[in-house]
């Protein structure tokens, strides 16, 4: 099975045309399905047991507090190994432990207890799946529809969360939570078949593959360095803290305020599900209208307007209303930060960056419910989910202040550094290595070199140096010598090879016009053992 694309973009179903996207698009659809069908059966089983705010919060915890764990490294093991194979060892493992799940409750040994543990094995699942899935995206539409393909995806996590609901809570009402349970674990074979059929090509590597240590420092310069990446996890962070509320304590509103049955619980779900399907057919149209940032505002106040709704509306029909708009703005929310996100990466440190989103989005949701969960038992779930709207509220007016800009990028691999010229060949563990190249800046031109060699600056970290100046030569009026080291040899290497992008060569370019030469650039390895200079200085 190959990738069949296409470059038309303005269609958000577009990415559909491609035959591989469409495949997993459907399979995994199948398992959110599945996924949202074993939460409702999970939730159930605890909401009628003792400290149940805490309990049910805590489900919502199992499930997304691995990512805190995992989703970094498992971002590292993204980049460095096969995606496809490292999607089918997760996807059979998450089978597998949903498979043991239906057993235990068929059994009569699903306590409180083994419950958790075994939801928190499957978060450890979906933990190594979130980084390699997202970043397999560009391998499988153009990326004039990668904005497109992650609505599609959130679409089709909210088609599960609109439908899945409604089945459980059907499914729990006549038959219990074990067959809830089964149909969790089968709806993991559609993935497998599809990722079993695909042939993705084999990248030709000329370099040794990156030592997961330095592979995970490199991922978090390249956040470090990159701005624009770092507001968007802020964005996140601002909204999913106090939305997570409404996720978490919605079944204990449903049972003790609203007097609702399994069946009607899965109703409130579906509400949001549904808003978050309607809102996929909009949000591209509606992001290219409004821009990100006014609609990252919208969609905070939405939600806040359906959390508000779960505490205080009585009528059913207007809370279902309510949850419509709220799947809207969550919807709108997510699939908004996660397109930015896929298209500020570049393909070397795609996972890596991705799963750092992943941490902040799944890490904020499972914190937020443990922490919504203990303050609801404290002083109630209505009070508490009062306060998360004023949360919502105050995330609407940040974009005053920390908006979202997102300015062209171009990520396109680009080796236009010559070849060190060398006299003899490091080794690949060799370094720390420090680079120096020289510059002649008229004086005229001074300020905007010096501006111009900051966003070279940002480039070099992102790529791999760990430090970098620029500094003026004293004994030359126009002189200026850009100086910056990297971990290692092999390292440099990769910079040269595979790291940088079409925006760090128009960065250089940008300099190029202020400057009347360039000296050589020259490569400098450490020798001796680090602690010589601090040695002779006592």
């Amino acid at each position: 099975m190959t990738a069949t694309r296409t470059e038309t973009a303005g269609s958000a179903w577009a990415p559909l045309a491609s035959n591989i996207f469409r495949a997993l698009w459907i399979a995994q659809l199948v398992s959110n399905l599945g996924t949202w069908m074993q939460t409702v059966g999970a939730q159930w089983i605890l909401v009628e047991q003792p400290n149940a705010a805490t309990l049910v919060s805590l489900v919502q915890t199992a499930t997304t507090l691995p990512v805190m764990l995992l989703s970094v490294p498992s971002g590292v093991l993204a980049d460095l190994m096969d995606r496809r194979r490292l999607l089918i060892g997760a996807q059979t493992s998450m089978a597998v432990l949903a498979g043991l799940l239906a057993v235990l409750t068929a059994t009569g040994h699903t306590t409180p207890t083994a419950l958790l543990l075994v939801l928190f094995l499957l978060g450890c699942g979906q933990a190594l799946t979130g980084p390699a899935w997202q970043a397999i995206q560009p391998d499988l539409v153009p990326r004039s529809q990668i904005p497109a393909a992650a609505a599609l995806s959130s679409m089709g996590m909210n088609v599960g969360r609109a439908v899945g609901p409604a089945l459980a809570g059907a499914l729990v009402a006549v038959t219990g939570p074990t067959m809830v349970f089964a149909l969790n674990a089968v709806s993991f074979v559609g993935i497998l078949v599809v990722l079993l059929r695909w042939r993705r090509p084999a990248a030709e590597l000329e370099l040794p593959t990156e030592r997961p240590i330095a592979a995970l420092q490199a991922g978090l310069r390249f956040i470090h360095a990159s701005p624009a990446i770092r507001r968007v996890l802020l964005r996140c962070l601002l909204f999913v803290a106090p939305g997570s509320a409404l996720w978490a304590l919605l079944p204990v509103i449903a049972h003790s305020r609203l007097n609702l049955s399994s069946s009607g619980y899965g109703l409130l779900l579906g509400a949001l599900g549904v808003g978050a399907v309607l809102g996929a057919t909009q949000v591209g149209r509606l992001r290219h209208r409004f821009g990100p940032s006014r609609l990252l505002a919208a969609s905070a106040v939405g939600f806040g307007l359906a959390t508000l709704g779960a505490a205080v509306v009585p009528n059913i029909l207007a809370v279902l209303a309510l949850l419509v708009i709220g799947g809207f703005g969550w919807m709108a929310s997510m699939s908004t930060m996660n397109s930015i996100m896929q298209l500020l990466l570049p393909g070397w440190v795609r996972a890596r960056g991705l799963s750092v989103y992943q941490l902040v989005f799944m890490g904020g949701q499972a914190i937020g419910s443990l922490v919504w969960g203990l303050v609801a038992g404290s002083i109630g779930s209505v009070d508490t989910l009062l306060i998360a709207a004023a949360m919502l509220g105050c995330c609407a007016l940040s974009v005053l202040w920390w908006p979202v800009r997102v300015s062209a990028i171009d990520t396109t691999p680009s080796a236009h550094w010559p070849e060190p010229v060398l006299v003899f060949e490091p080794a690949p563990e060799d370094g720390p290595v420090l680079v120096l190249a020289n510059y002649r800046v008229p004086e005229e031109n001074a300020e905007e070199f010096i501006e111009a060699m900051a966003r070279v600056g940002r480039s070099r970290q992102r790529t791999g140096a760990m430090e970098w100046r620029l500094f003026r030569d004293v004994s030359h009026e126009d002189r200026y010598v850009e100086a910056f080291v990297v971990r290692s040899w092999e390292e440099h290497m990769h910079q040269h090879q595979v790291r940088l992008t079409a925006n760090d060569e128009l960065a250089e370019q940008r300099v190029s016009e202020f400057t009347i030469g360039e000296g050589p650039t020259r490569h400098l390895i450490a020798v001796g053992p680090p602690d010589v200079t601090r040695v002779r200085r006592r």
